[in-house]
């Protein structure tokens, strides 16, 4: 069941090797601070890690694990296939390949490997963020990997079998002072830019009211609608900080050596929160996606995958089974 292994070489991307966390409680790809630099882009040399962007995956060799496969409802299993909606619209979690219609990244790697390990062969439905809940609740997709919060809204509607931690990473200007963000007082007095609307910006309006509270100089909250401007924005100075999902920010800094990791943040803070697959509630398919999950993070593939794109560092030890999700707002 195991995906062919590939030797191509030609059209690699080649990253510098960073230090990344995890992204979002939302789309990946709706980041004010920048995801439109985040597309592939085969032509980019840059020392470090070996990012396979072709449509030929290197991917590593899964058995299935007929124990694992025994959990999988008849419903899913009865074509032989397991439909996994994902968006690739965020290197290196999930996008186009440089034939401009092939899905790559971690989470296309996890569908093939979690199916795999399921005795079933994975269907990579490309579709926008947006889509996949009705996507999901209507059975259109069989699961969804596309960097999927869990919380406990969407705990009503869906079953969970985590995979990931959530990452938010804050970024400055390669060449900046700032070295470390770690607490509410790093960011007092900053010119910081975050996404409207987005968690990431719920947790900097807490830490900016403590600052406050404590007599600290306020954020200077900037906002972008595009990239492009908020890039520059940071590099001209008008701007210290961006703070959003830090997978995608990553592979953006490696990508073009502008920008540096200067902290890392829970998504949820102060809470912990995961990234997990999404299933249809009640059809008792998360139980073998939970399952197919442990065995991969035990016989290593697990791990293997999460390097291989530059997400070593958002690892879990265990996949949990619908786990706490962050609170309803």
């Amino acid at each position: 069941m195991s995906s062919a292994r590939s030797t191509a070489a030609a059209a690699v991307v080649l990253l510098a090797s960073v230090s990344v966390g995890l992204s979002a409680c939302s789309d990946p790809g709706a980041n004010a601070a920048g995801n439109k630099d985040a597309s592939p882009a085969p032509s980019a040399t840059v020392s470090g890690k070996v990012f396979n962007l072709t449509p030929q995956q290197d991917r590593f060799p899964v058995t299935a694990d007929p124990a694992a496969a025994a959990l999988v409802p008849d419903a899913v299993k009865a074509d032989g296939k397991l439909t996994v909606a994902v968006s690739p619209f965020a290197a290196p979690l999930a996008v186009y390949a440089n034939d401009d219609k092939t899905p790559v990244g971690n989470e296309v790697d996890i569908a093939f490997a979690v199916a795999e390990k399921l005795g079933l062969k994975a269907e990579v439905v490309p579709t926008t963020w947006e889509n996949w809940p009705l996507g999901v609740a209507s059975g259109k997709y069989e699961a969804v990997i596309s960097n999927v919060t869990v919380t406990e809204e969407r705990k009503e509607k869906f079953d969970f079998a985590s995979y990931r931690s959530d990452k938010l990473g804050f970024y400055a200007k390669s060449d900046s002072s700032i070295s470390s963000i770690e607490k509410p007082a790093d960011v007092a007095g900053k010119k910081l830019i975050v996404g409207s609307g987005t968690n990431q910006e719920s947790i900097l309006l807490a830490w900016d009211a403590e600052n406050k509270k404590n007599g600290l100089a306020p954020v200077q909250f900037q906002y972008y609608d595009d990239d492009s401007a908020s890039s520059l924005a940071l590099q001209s100075g008008r701007a210290d900080l961006t703070l959003g999902p830090n997978a995608t920010a990553a592979y953006k800094a490696a990508k073009t050596g502008q920008t540096k990791l200067v902290g890392l943040l829970d998504g949820g803070w102060p809470l912990k929160a995961n990234i997990a697959v999404g299933t249809k509630k009640g059809n008792g398919f998360a139980k073998a996606a939970q399952t197919a999950l442990n065995d991969l993070i035990k016989d290593g593939t697990y791990g293997k995958i999460l390097d291989r794109w530059g997400l070593k560092e958002e690892g879990i030890p265990a996949s949990e089974l619908n786990p706490p999700g962050l609170p309803k707002k």
